[in-house]
């Protein structure tokens, strides 16, 4: 973050500290690591810092939240309407990666990540955690006096986690939770007298033989004696009571004199689904709602056909979930709601927690997740290596004392979360974060070079994309390096199609290229995607003299 970056995000922090009666004092060095002097920080002393709470959701779909989408209004989530009448919300926030540790190490870093791939399913040799030498944002708020607590899911090697909360942390660093190794998620269950769950129905993908079962999405749960599994049991419900439990232990910590940052990461909705009993009514109501994206009707169409305007990466992904019957996309859809409505029933106690401590009105609440989802669109559920909108958006909402709800239309990115937190504790980190401040002042921010990308999943693309919002719309441009088709996308479309092709578009494409081409050569972590794009778009950029394809000075 840059000096000017810095002191605009101050604004929030000094609106918070208009009301204490301690005056801020001078700019202090400190370090993360005192001994060492490893990641330096400046701090500006004086005045009572905000509680931060950070709530993330794993891999939640533009359907269960974006004003866009007429399938939100079909969804009770009063507790997160609620939050988001209280915020300020951003219809147009993005993740840098739709994988879950590429998503989670930008959003924590502030930082374009060098991970780009999921440790589950990565080649031996791929970076799939942080290193040590990192730092994310929560230990500069550990090093200058929070006091800091997780609960749920982590992703991003337990050594980051450790330097960043309490050493009895307990984050658990895989894509899926440990529903049945958890052994105080055990624990619990016991003292609710509650056997673990198993399926009472069951939503499975088939293989392309169209008969034999393949990819287990997860389903509608109960116990291992056949009773109904309640709702108290039910994984997310547990880590809440668990970061219930974590905030206590911070605020008797504390004892009021330093503030406290709680970081709550739930799986859910992320499948496979787990729903408890007592939803039969909102199943009904839901199923009458919902109807098929008309990107699934046209996979059906062409009998799961490649698109000739689509990269091979979005067959290669509809053979892997294998959504032959469209009653199994409809029950996925369901499933995916109904599991948003577990998350809010499990939210509303800890915002009643919040607001029984006096803790709601004068903190900072955040809530987003790691990356969106399909849904059903394309006969694609889930996310992977590819960049299409709905993998990339996100929801954000920011609650902050003394700053007005509204809704911003403008672009930002995970990356912006650490420079803002950051700036409301009075924190200026000496290194570089690639992010800026959210505008929660109301100053426009105009339009930014925002990249996303990805790498290796169920199948391997690498491929980079950018965005742009101009008065002529916003749009997405994607470049796939192992494909001949780029991808162009109208990001205010609720299914959107690829116009890369569409000769109407062939303007806005060749600005899309020209700008891709800009922001990959001006920065050298791109170098990698900028000798493959300037080969493949060699007539559509400037010509620069003979370049250096070689590399023969250093970068």
């Amino acid at each position: 973050m840059d000096r000017r970056g810095f002191l605009s995000t101050l604004a929030l922090g000094s609106q918070i500290a208009q009301r204490t009666e301690a005056p801020a004092r001078a700019h202090v060095l400190r370090f993360v690591n005192r001994k060492t002097g490893g990641h330096p920080y400046r701090y500006r002393e004086g005045g009572k810092r905000p509680n931060i709470f950070l709530i993330t959701l794993d891999m939640v779909s533009p359907d269960h939240y974006h004003p866009s989408r007429t399938m939100q209004n079909a969804l009770e989530t009063p507790t997160l309407r609620a939050l988001f009448r209280d915020s300020v919300t951003f219809s147009n926030a993005f993740c840098a990666s739709p994988l879950c540790a590429p998503a989670r190490a930008a959003l924590a870093t502030g930082r374009y990540t060098y991970i780009t791939a999921n440790g589950e399913r990565a080649h031996d040799g791929h970076e799939t955690i942080l290193r040590p030498t990192d730092v994310i944002f929560q230990e500069y708020l550990k090093a200058s006096g929070y006091v800091t607590k997780h609960a749920g899911k982590g992703h991003l090697g337990t050594q980051k986690f450790m330097d960043a909360f309490d050493e009895n942390d307990n984050a658990w660093d895989r894509w899926a939770p440990p529903i049945f190794d958890d052994e105080t998620y055990l624990v619990h269950l016991a003292r609710l007298g509650v056997k673990r769950q198993r399926y009472r129905k069951e939503i499975s993908g088939l293989q392309q033989d169209r008969a034999t079962r393949g990819v287990s999405f997860g389903g509608w749960i109960e116990q291992e004696d056949g009773r109904p599994f309640p709702m108290e049991a039910q994984y997310t419900h547990y880590l809440v009571g668990r970061a219930i439990e974590k905030l206590d232990a911070a605020l008797a910590e504390s004892k009021g004199e330093r503030p406290v940052y709680l970081q709550l990461d739930i799986f859910d909705p992320h499948q496979p689904f787990s729903i408890p009993d007592g939803f039969a009514d909102r199943e009904k109501a839901l199923r009458a709602a919902f109807r098929l994206p008309e990107s699934y009707e046209r996979v059906r169409a062409r009998n799961w056909k490649p698109a000739p305007d689509d990269p091979k990466i979005y067959s290669f992904y509809s053979k892997n979930w294998g959504l032959y019957h469209p009653e199994t996309v409809l029950d996925y859809r369901v499933a995916n709601a109904l599991q948003m409505e577990v998350i809010d029933r499990a939210l509303a106690r800890f915002m009643a927690a919040l607001k029984q401590r006096g803790l709601y009105e004068d903190s900072i609440i955040v809530f987003t997740s790691d990356h969106g989802e399909m849904n059903g669109r394309r006969a694609l559920v889930d996310k992977g290596v590819y960049l299409f909108p709905d993998v990339l958006r996100v929801p954000l909402a920011v609650k902050a004392p003394g700053v007005a709800p509204r809704v911003v239309e403008e672009t930002v990115s995970h990356l912006d979360i650490a420079p803002t937190l950051l700036g409301a504790a009075r924190l200026e980190p000496m290194e570089r974060l690639d992010g800026r401040p959210l505008p929660l002042d109301g100053k426009p921010l105009g339009d930014r070079d925002l990249l996303f990308e990805c790498g290796w999943h169920v199948g391997v693309n690498f491929a980079c994309a950018i965005q742009r919002q101009s008065a002529e719309g916003h749009h997405l441009y994607t470049y796939n390096c192992s494909s001949e088709v780029d991808e162009l996308y109208d990001l205010a479309s609720t299914d959107a199609v690829n116009l890369a092709q569409d000769p109407a578009h062939k303007k806005l494409h060749g600005e899309m290229v020209r700008r891709m081409g800009a922001t990959l050569e001006r920065d050298p972590r791109w170098i990698g995607y900028w000798h493959s794009f300037r080969l493949d778009h060699y007539e559509d950029l400037p010509r620069r003299g003979s370049g250096d394809a070689q590399m023969f000075r250093p970068i």
